[in-house]
């Protein structure tokens, strides 16, 4: 007879630690969103694993009904050993009732853990982990999908609101470059203007927003690789972070500049094969462009045409990439050339890629209709493709992604050290600072995947903050200072919360969720284009509104202590601030000058 384990020879990890493979999913808390025909229920996907398929050990998703009836669709397709359970069945009455969502929640949440047990699954399935695991934030993502949600139109808007924001730093450029020659980078020249307390308020939002847009390159890459090959994307990501990190502590941001330029020639060649082996391949049926819509207008597609350029221009102010660019480039005229040629290829490499999501829509690989789903369209389009053409996608990940990483992290290394120790570091803590920085990246990458809401929260916060920045470039506003500047971005955020408070009447919570924008871009309602009106225009409000209330202390405080009103004096102007001074042109002219402003300080107050 075969005995029984003895417990005495079992270690206390053996007795009492987590199983050697485990696996818990729930599917609960509903939430029912929108009003009238727009409504629809969401349910909260909460998973804890160990098993080496799933790459985060807990994670939590929304998901909508929608979203369970494609990723069926796609498990049948690509899963033909496996007999996928059925979900439960739609209902047609009351389906909001309380009774109708329990016995879904319930229906989905068995149709999950078969799902997510079934071993082939885990191994074998390219959509698996991202569904219930949720994805990253990158171009192969929100291009396409803003194509299968708002069309032509959408996407064109994307597009333009992405690339043509570049112009801005050829047109605002020359005029800090002559106001604050011996800057590299945006907070420079707020120091500059307004004083310590703005440019520290300024560095903050900067240094953040980089650091999101690392996180976002990082989770983004690791989820395409799994998604694409498989294979644990980990590894690829680590080896992108010792590269990049290599040669941008030993070289800087010059290196930087030389990666791009090969990487953008090695970029715009693997779009072209990528576009003929799409063209070849993918067979359209004409019938599914008119059911899609694709081409007709639309309401969110009329709201885009605000809400990206004011998100997309704003938040560009923050990352200071783009303005170590503008300052590097040799003249005025050479900027311009360099905007105008990114513009064009960012504009033509973002096009082709949302186009991916509406071709995938007219040759069946992606269900029309299922909006929330619409980040999986390049790849649903990817699976009726050639092996090679996966290769090349990868490909090209790794280089755009290797791009965007080498440069944000010398930009927030340049930035810290400038705007905190004033470049008074020493060179190899400086290296050392450039490696440190990669370990909590790397971390909150592996457990952020959906960063998409964290980028939106960004572009909230630069919508509000940018415009009552960029009133200190005029002249006329001389009397502007920093105190104004920096109670307009904090009022317009608060604007935002207010805005919520009366579009939800009164409610509290729905007003503080808008902050965070847990409804998504895409909502069906006016909460989002509301939010982005709100920021920068109740930004400036509280600017104005600030420095009247400045103006009207000091005068107080001028006549309380006899001496006189200068809140309205100009400031004397400098030689190299007259115009002829200098040739506009001639950045060598403009660095000679730099001892002028050394040290210069705005006044905050």
């Amino acid at each position: 007879m075969q005995s029984l384990p003895d417990a005495r020879s079992q270690s206390f990890e053996e007795l009492y630690g987590p199983p050697e493979n485990f696996l818990e999913i729930e599917v609960r808390n509903p939430m029912t969103h929108g009003v009238g025909r727009g409504m629809y229920t969401t349910y909260e996907i909460v998973m804890r694993t160990n098993i080496p398929a799933f790459k985060l050990k807990s994670s939590t998703v929304r998901r909508r009904y929608s979203e369970f009836e494609a990723f069926r669709d796609i498990l049948e397709r690509e899963s033909a050993r496996v007999t996928i359970p059925p979900l439960p069945g739609k209902v047609l009455t009351n389906r909001f009732s309380d009774d109708v969502i329990e016995h879904r929640r319930e229906g989905l949440q068995r149709f999950l853990q078969i799902v997510v047990g079934h071993p082939l699954l885990q191994t074998g399935s390219k959509v698996l982990a991202a569904f219930v695991q949720a994805l990253g934030s990158g171009i192969l993502f929100t291009y396409p999908q803003i194509a299968t949600i708002a069309g032509v139109q959408g996407l064109l808007v994307y597009a333009l609101s992405s690339s043509l924001p570049l112009l801005v730093f050829g047109a605002l450029g020359p005029i800090i470059r002559r106001k604050c020659p011996e800057g590299f980078v945006l907070t420079e020249w707020t120091r500059q203007r307004y004083g310590v307390v703005a440019g520290i308020f300024l560095s903050a939002c900067t240094l953040i927003t980089m650091f999101l847009y690392m996180v976002a390159e990082l989770s983004a890459l690791q989820q395409i690789v799994t998604l694409l090959t498989g294979l644990n994307g980990l590894p690829v990501v680590i080896v992108e972070c010792a590269v990049t990190t290599i040669y941008t502590s030993l070289g800087g941001f010059k290196v930087s500049f030389i990666t791009d330029n090969i990487q953008g020639v090695m970029v715009i060649g693997l779009i072209i094969l990528g576009v003929i082996a799409v063209g070849v391949e993918t067979d359209i049926d004409r019938s599914l462009i008119d059911k899609s819509g694709y081409l007709e207008s639309s309401l969110l597609g009329w709201q885009l045409i605000y809400i990206l350029p004011v998100a997309i221009l704003t938040n560009d102010f923050f990352l200071s990439g783009f303005w170590m660019r503008t300052f590097a480039s040799r003249t005025d005229k050479d900027l311009w050339i360099g905007v105008s040629l990114a513009s064009m290829g960012i504009l033509i490499i973002l096009t082709l890629l949302g186009v991916a999501g509406m071709l995938a829509a007219w040759s069946g690989a992606y269900t029309i209709g299922d909006e929330e789903n619409g980040s999986l369209a390049f790849f649903l389009l990817l699976e009726k493709l050639p092996a090679w053409v996966v290769g090349v996608v990868l490909v090209m990940t790794v280089s755009l992604s290797t791009a965007a990483f080498d440069s944000f992290q010398s930009a927030m290394i340049s930035t810290g050290s400038n705007d905190f120790f004033r470049n008074k570091l020493n060179i190899w803590i400086i290296r050392a600072c450039v490696v440190a920085l990669i370990f909590p990246v790397v971390v909150v990458a592996l457990r952020s995947p959906d960063i998409l809401q964290i980028f939106l929260i960004s572009d909230l916060v630069s919508a509000a903050v940018v415009p009552c920045l960029v009133i200190g470039l005029s002249e006329r506003f001389y009397w502007y200072r920093g105190f104004d500047f920096v109670v307009g971005g904090l009022g317009g955020i608060f604007t935002i919360f207010l805005f919520g408070l009366v579009y939800y009447d009164g409610d509290a919570t729905l007003a503080g969720k808008l902050l965070l924008l847990e409804g998504g871009l895409y909502a069906n309602d006016w909460s989002a284009f509301g939010a982005f009106v709100a920021a920068p225009f109740g930004g400036l409000l509280w600017a104005f509104g600030a420095c009247a209330l400045r103006i009207s202390f000091l005068w107080v405080m001028a006549k309380v202590q006899g001496r006189r009103f200068d809140a309205f004096d100009r400031p004397i102007p400098r030689s190299i601030d007259r115009p002829g001074a200098i040739d506009d042109h001639d950045a060598d002219a403009v660095l000679e000058n730099s001892s002028l402003r050394a040290g210069q300080k705005g006044t905050f107050f």
